[in-house]
């Protein structure tokens, strides 16, 4: 947490729960299609049955979850989301047919869905309003360092002496666990339901625009086309291409490709405090624009280090790829502290589950189809045209985000 931030104890407290919630989160996700598919022995059509179960699940709980964020506050549909994935994760601890797991799977993706359509609301309610650009900034922090550091556990658990499959039984149980915190500290942060809310939430009447009224204004509109292509261009080729194209087409070893990512987590918290103030500073938009050429910044810094062959020396080449991760942090931060503060101001009070509900699917369209993408670009291109493909992504995000600029103004 920055110093000074007017942020209080509230929204410490959900931050806490929040960052146990992602640590828990961090102990499985990377092993649950291995799982399902070789320690239970249920084939790749269970785990791709897991898969397909909770992107559906999640597509349609956060269409029904944001009008009932809307009415009815979105801590009781956060809360809600919160339970389901405690009991999806831990479901599959006990799971040994095919029928646990997808039961499983939909659990998990009702929780991802109601959960993303309500947190953006609840994290809003528990900071003043010039606090929300450092709230969303530590939110993204806090996401991946509890990831960060559940996957390091993780792997230290895994190295003990029980079986692969016993050991992960444990920990999607604590993964489970991990999530009921969360759930708590949301009930307890919800305010009084005013009057006119509760009365609205009991007749059932719609309360605020619909979904197709948010997305016929063109601002609206562009920032969830933003988000989309945030995801595609920028989040998931970090998590997913980049790794790859290090390691296959730039003969970089598998610690450094390490190195690399964790560099990026580590450069997250660090420039968090740095750039606080300057990114207030700026207009949202402007802010929301930056991520995008520093994105583009820091896949030129990867062409460098292409460019220079494994021939150059070690401090050239791998002081290009660790500032890769450390300019693309800094366009992390810028995002994050602009998009939701414009989702926010963009949706309205009456709004904010349904825009919340229309980010969460825009952002799983983003990382469902963009390491596809960029695989495909791995595979068909040469080290440098792959960093060349990637800077062009990020020029396609700040076309993007430079309307939306153009469309406030």
């Amino acid at each position: 947490m920055t110093r000074g931030a007017p942020l209080g104890r509230r929204f410490c407290l959900l931050m806490g729960a929040l960052l146990l919630s992602c640590l828990g989160n961090g102990l499985c996700f990377p092993f649950t299609s291995i799982y399902i598919s070789r320690l239970l022995g249920l084939g790749s059509r269970a785990a791709g049955g897991y898969f397909i179960a909770m992107a559906a699940a999640s597509f349609a709980a956060a269409l029904i979850g944001g009008p009932l964020a809307d009415r009815g506050g979105p801590h009781r549909v956060g809360a809600l989301g919160g339970a389901a994935l405690a009991a999806g994760y831990a479901l599959l601890a006990p799971a040994d047919g095919v029928a646990l797991v997808l039961v499983s799977g939909a659990c998990v993706g009702i929780g991802f869905g109601l959960f993303y359509a309500s947190i953006v609301g609840v994290v809003d309610a528990a900071v003043p309003e010039s606090g929300r650009r450092t709230a969303f900034s530590v939110r993204h922090i806090v996401n991946n360092a509890g990831i960060g550091v559940g996957s390091v556990v993780a792997g230290l658990a895994l190295h003990g002496g029980d079986t692969a499959a016993e050991t992960l039984r444990r920990l999607y149980l604590a993964n489970g666990l991990a999530a009921v915190p969360l759930v708590v500290v949301i009930r307890a942060l919800r305010p009084r339901i005013q009057p006119e809310r509760r009365k609205a939430e009991n007749s059932g009447t719609p309360n605020g625009p619909t979904y197709r009224t948010l997305l016929r204004a063109r601002p609206m509109a562009l920032l969830i086309l933003a988000q989309a292509l945030f995801a595609i261009v920028g989040f998931t080729q970090i998590e997913a291409t980049v790794p790859l194209l290090m390691h296959d087409h730039m003969a970089v070893t598998l610690g450094w490709v390490s190195a690399v990512v964790a560099s990026n987590s580590f450069a997250l918290v660090a420039l968090q405090p740095l750039l606080r103030r300057r990114l207030e500073r700026l207009p949202e938009t402007v802010s929301l624009a930056a991520g995008p050429v520093l994105w583009a910044g820091a896949f030129g810094c990867g062409l460098g280090a292409a460019l220079t062959g494994p021939s150059a020396p070690a401090a050239v080449r791998y002081g290009l790829l660790l500032a890769f991760a450390v300019v693309f942090a800094a366009g992390e931060l810028t995002y994050s502290s602009a998009f939701y503060p414009l989702l926010l101001r963009r949706s309205g009070e009456a709004a904010v589950g349904r825009a919340s509900a229309l980010a969460s699917l825009a952002w799983n369209l983003g990382t469902a189809s963009g390491p596809p993408i960029g695989l495909f670009v791995v595979a068909q291109t040469s080290a440098t045209g792959s960093w060349v493909a990637l800077t062009i992504g990020a020029t396609v995000a700040f076309a993007v985000a430079a309307a939306l600029h153009r469309s406030s103004l």
